[in-house]
């Protein structure tokens, strides 16, 4: 088969970064394929410049992931739900974090009121969690730190769908150790925030 011009390097790095592993840890792959046993859930922005693993500095392994635009959890989802019911009655984690990052664009795009396509059905969430603040959005005047503010609250409402989810609730019912966090993630110093308080 041939590969792609386009993503030889990709492949080449891939080569480097198995060989480097192996260097310092010749099972390190061997290990990994026998189980897969993470404590964390993490559900994130599938913005590129916010990588699970490298933000928490965790290897392979160690975090099962989920993705989409400004990290979204609606009981129609069956994508999200499926994931959520795999790590918590399968994996058993522990944790469940919500990560959001400020500058979304997805989130931005919310607040406007441009149309965008196809992807304004998902957005309309994010709406709705400005309509559910609005009275305290609407009083902070700066449009950057109202963006800021939607950026966080929508992590909160997340953690909220998540928390309300029959599969956590069941979880929390049966006594099983889990935890639902919301965090966000500043790329402008690579630093979270807890927002669980």
């Amino acid at each position: 088969m041939h590969t792609p011009k386009k993503l030889t390097k990709l492949f080449d790095n891939n080569k480097i970064w198995a060989d480097s592993i192996r260097e310092s840890d010749p099972q390190f792959f061997y290990k990994l394929s026998k189980h897969q046993n993470p404590d964390y859930l993490w559900i994130g922005c599938a913005d590129s410049r916010v990588p699970a693993n490298q933000i928490i500095d965790l290897p392979p392994g160690d975090v099962f992931v989920h993705r989409n635009i400004a990290n979204v959890i609606v009981h129609t989802d069956l994508n999200a739900l499926s994931v959520i019911q795999y790590a918590v009655e399968v994996l058993k984690v522990k944790h469940i974090i919500v990560c959001g990052h400020y500058g979304c664009g997805g989130v931005r795009a919310a607040m406007d009121d441009t149309q965008h396509g196809l992807i304004d059905n998902w957005l309309r969430h994010i709406k709705d969690v400005y309509r559910f603040h609005e009275e305290e959005l609407e009083r902070i005047d700066d449009k950057e730190e109202r963006f800021h503010r939607l950026c966080e609250l929508n992590v909160v409402e997340q953690v909220r769908n998540i928390l309300n989810t029959t599969i956590v609730q069941n979880a929390i019912d049966n006594d099983q150790e889990l935890n639902v966090h919301g965090l966000i993630y500043d790329l402008k110093d690579g630093l979270l925030k807890d927002l669980s308080h």
